[in-house]
């Protein structure tokens, strides 16, 4: 069984920033796709940005140009940088992976973006 612990939420000011982790551990044979989605209250669940297993990475038109997911195989770890952060940005983030062909959520970590 894999298991995702993220970290790296919180509270920030308008403009802020914060960078979330993921990692990935338990039985692993393959990782493939690693990424981030998001759910604020009232909304349904929006995905953030996505990262290949080589590196293709894909990301919602909100985010774009303000948010960078990157990855490390070695450590099946995934990334997501946040700048520039909005009042609208404020969500519960989860994790998610495909892992041995199978998709795996994390529980989520809180970020509020509030002055």
């Amino acid at each position: 069984q894999v298991q995702l612990a993220e970290s790296g939420g919180g509270l920030v000011q308008p403009g802020g920033s914060l960078r979330l982790s993921c990692a990935a551990s338990g039985r692993i044979v393959r990782v493939d796709s690693m990424g981030w989605f998001r759910q604020a209250p009232g909304k349904q669940r929006e995905q953030v940005a996505i990262i290949s297993d080589d590196g293709v990475t894909t990301y919602a038109d909100s985010v774009k140009g303000r948010f960078t997911i990157s990855r490390d195989n070695a450590k099946n770890t995934v990334y997501l940088q946040m700048n520039s952060l909005k009042p609208d940005d404020t969500a519960v983030y989860l994790c998610y992976c495909t892992a041995n062909s199978r998709p795996v959520w994390g529980q989520g970590t809180q970020v509020a973006v509030s002055s």
